[in-house]
């Protein structure tokens, strides 16, 4: 008796275990009342006449499944900012008090880790360019109405509400931005990847969703993904890629290829789905220098990055700078920690020789695109502001402009294609365009500014001299390509087209 008790026992811990295991996998569920399942019902009645494409699409969502619906995303409380009266339920008499722009904070009620993990992230910060030179660029030099369309509907706004009818502004709304901050203290917006009424995880795990923004050119991920041989698989394998499993463990759910999702986000045999999307990042491919990446996380919820070169706290300390504002530190990831996160997406597929090849191309690309280009012009423009050669102002040089698209546009686009394996973007719109404008636009305006200033090009020849002419991947400029590299390049060309070919 007393083993069949104890077998019976073990059972239930079996089965209790199971049942968190499988419970683990979906969202918690808000406890409703009465009166909100019936205000339920009113919505969907009413909006199946008045817009009945949000039902449509409601309807095929996980949510409508799991009986979540209008009032458990849209309910307000009167008097809160954005909360608005909305229309009288004939049943009862009384009135819908609703809030059109439906937050993280929303969503928290039932995805709690995803929205910690998304507000501590990159994607949650990215409204701060509201105060950046990109800013300055699109505000002042393109103009308001281009930056809220373009600018603000990827990196988000700050919504700001209308006095008269407490709706949200026509400025500030529609937006999705994934930066956006909201009127409850929230920064982002779910669906950004998740689009509305929907919500489909099919749909954020394939790349065309992350090209809303992530295009263009000065950071054409969509393009270079497009290019790669991971791009071309799915695209050819799409049926294969199984995107609408609940778990998606790269190598178990699909093999055929990774996805922006796979690498940043998804989850492995050994490693949890995160919504944290730079937790898995080594380099800042971002700013006009690339510097590998240390993370702090904090007792606040919050994160930040440092440089490599900083000294790294310890976990437990009271982080009193500016970006720890007095939280206590609850965790250290190194870069070495995250690229780690990385390659063990990697190896669902790959063997330790290809993806440690491919980090070592990546790494030799950014510190080329750094050594020879980056460093040598950021400390030349550093040098002709200090000797007056130019204002301190942004943007009235053409100087400052071009070497604005070379860091901004043709390094970073040099970065990506290195960082994905896109070939094209890496040299042709890469690398290739970062040299032509260095030697034959930033050189030459360089010289034209000192000469303007000074009557001769004396200073020009210093900068140079002190910037560019130590760095052997320079010496062509100062002393012609030399003869055995154009012996080297002839022998090739001659053995492919015949002698006398290269003239």
């Amino acid at each position: 008796m007393n083993a069949l008790a104890k077998a019976i026992g073990r059972l239930g811990l079996v089965l209790g275990a199971i049942v968190l295991a499988c419970s683990s996998a979906y969202a918690a569920k808000p406890v409703k009342s009465k009166q909100d399942i019936e205000d339920g019902k009113v919505c969907i009645e009413c909006h199946t006449k008045e817009s009945p494409g949000i039902v449509t699409e409601w309807k095929k969502s996980v949510h409508a499944k799991e009986k979540i619906d209008c009032i458990d995303c849209h309910k307000g409380k009167p008097g809160d900012k954005g909360v608005v009266q909305h229309e009288k339920n004939k049943a009862t008499g009384k009135d819908f008090h609703v809030v059109t722009i439906v937050t993280p904070k929303t969503c928290a009620n039932c995805h709690e880790k995803e929205v910690k993990q998304h507000q501590a992230s990159h994607h949650a910060k990215g409204g701060q360019i509201l105060a950046s030179l990109d800013n300055i660029m699109g505000e002042v030099i393109g103009g308001p109405a281009a930056v809220n369309v373009g600018c603000r509907a990827c990196h988000g706004v700050e919504v700001q509400v209308d006095a008269s009818s407490g709706e949200a502004t026509y400025d500030t709304w529609p937006n999705t931005g994934i930066g956006r901050q909201n009127l409850d203290g929230s920064r982002g917006s779910c669906a950004a990847c998740h689009g509305r009424h929907r919500f489909s995880s099919a749909q954020a795990r394939q790349p065309e969703n992350c090209g809303k923004c992530h295009i263009g050119p000065d950071h054409p991920q969509l393009e270079i993904y497009n290019e790669s041989k991971h791009g071309i698989l799915y695209n050819a394998l799409k049926d294969e890629m199984n995107l609408n499993s609940k778990k998606w463990i790269v190598g178990k759910d699909y093999t055929a290829a990774p996805t922006c999702a796979t690498c940043h986000m998804s989850a492995t045999k050994t490693q949890e789905i995160t919504h944290d999307v730079g937790e898995r990042i080594s380099w800042t491919l971002r700013p006009p220098i690339s510097f590998k990446l240390n993370m702090v996380r904090l007792s606040n919820g919050d994160e930040y990055d440092l440089p490599p070169n900083a000294a790294l706290p310890k976990v437990g300390d009271v982080d009193n700078s500016a970006k720890g504002k007095g939280a206590t530190i609850t965790e250290v990831l190194t870069w070495e920690q995250r690229r780690k996160k990385m390659t063990n997406v990697c190896y669902a597929c790959h063997s330790a020789n290809v993806i440690n090849g491919h980090y070592k191309q990546f790494d030799n690309v950014v510190e080329l695109y750094n050594d020879k280009f980056a460093k040598p012009i950021a400390g030349a423009m550093k040098e002709l502001q200090e000797r007056g050669y130019i204002t301190a102002a942004p943007f009235d040089d053409k100087i400052e402009w071009i070497w604005w698209e070379i860091w901004h546009h043709e390094g970073r686009r040099a970065r990506h294609g290195a960082s994905m394996m896109g070939p094209d973007y890496t040299w042709w719109h890469g690398i290739y365009d970062v040299a032509q404008n260095t030697y034959f636009k930033w050189i030459p305006e360089m010289r034209e500014i000192v000469l303007k200033k000074d009557g001769n090009e004396k200073a020009a020849d210093e900068i140079l001299d002190k910037y560019f002419r130590p760095i052997d991947g320079h010496d062509w400029y100062f002393n012609g390509i030399s003869k055995d590299a154009i012996e080297k390049v002839r022998k090739g060309f001659e053995q492919r087209y015949g002698a006398g070919a290269l003239k």
